[in-house]
């Protein structure tokens, strides 16, 4: 657990030095006494050899987690797996991949073009007890640094795909167990004391997504967008948000008293209809938010 714990932290300084959102959300629960536990993380990647989900997996598979559910998001061409974590006080894992074979001929040649220059895949050179080869892996795009003009043509027909091309294996965003505080109820009472501080939320399919039924409610902040270097020169893009998560418990362990309930009584899985909403918090209608409060 220790070595998980290493690496998640690693991970969260490097985005909370970019994520405004992430920091002015911390400081509010801070300072009503909360403490804050990560529900899960996720990464995105191109689905291509050397690279993709197959790659990224090998990190979380060499400390401890197990492979769960496949989702396919058929509009944004992506395939997805989570992971489950040694121990659900630790954070599960999203893993979602651009199918690239589904965009168009030119598209393709364009990400092949920064990808085909990979002879093996980065992962393997990787030892993966080692903290900090750890997160330079998932600090890094694996391709060289990336030009304007390309990411503006592959925005033109994914955002997914641009986002990817600029930012490689590096973590897409953080969530917050809403399960976990003490003083906010639920989902809706933290949308609603987050937006009376002025932070913008995703509202793509509603603000809120998911239902109890479903075990999983989840809303988000819009991206925050980062100055990033490329072959031009610097560009202010979408970066990051952060996820809130509250997940319900199971039918099958309805009648466990709530003094007497643990996490493997909660759904501990995902929703793809959600899901794929989450996705567009790093999309440009919902960043264009940003600086609208």
């Amino acid at each position: 657990m220790e070595l998980i714990e290493t690496i998640f932290a690693g991970l969260m300084k490097n985005y909370l030095d970019k994520v405004e959102y992430a920091r002015r959300v911390l400081t509010k629960l801070e300072s009503l006494g909360e403490s804050f536990q990560n529900d899960h993380v996720a990464f995105r990647t191109f689905g291509l050899p050397r690279i993709g989900i197959d790659s990224l997996e090998k990190v979380f598979l060499a400390i401890g987690y197990t492979k769960q559910d496949y989702m396919y998001f058929e509009a944004k061409k992506l395939n997805a797996y989570w992971y489950r974590p040694p121990d659900l006080t630790l954070p599960k894992v999203f893993i979602s991949e651009l199918i690239v074979d589904k965009l168009s001929d030119d598209a393709q040649s364009l990400i092949r073009s920064y990808t085909d220059v990979l002879t093996e895949d980065p992962a393997g050179a990787v030892d993966f007890t080692e903290v900090d080869q750890v997160l330079s892996y998932l600090h890094t795009y694996p391709w060289r640094q990336p030009s304007y003009a390309d990411y503006q043509q592959l925005l033109a027909e994914s955002e997914y795909a641009a986002w990817v091309l600029t930012y490689g294996n590096e973590l897409n965003h953080f969530t917050i167990s809403v399960n976990a505080l003490e003083t906010i109820p639920n989902l809706q009472a933290l949308n609603d004391l987050l937006e009376a501080e002025g932070i913008p939320l995703n509202d793509s399919g509603g603000k809120i997504k998911g239902t109890p039924e479903s075990g999983l409610m989840q809303s988000s902040t819009v991206a925050n967008s980062a100055d990033i270097a490329f072959s031009e020169g610097s560009h202010r893009i979408p970066y990051s948000y952060m996820e809130f998560a509250e997940r319900f418990v199971e039918p099958q362990h309805a009648d466990v008293p709530l003094e007497k309930r643990k996490p493997e009584h909660y759904f501990q899985g995902f929703i793809p209809k959600s899901a794929d909403k989450i996705f567009e918090s790093t999309y440009t209608a919902q960043v264009k938010k940003e600086n609208a409060c």
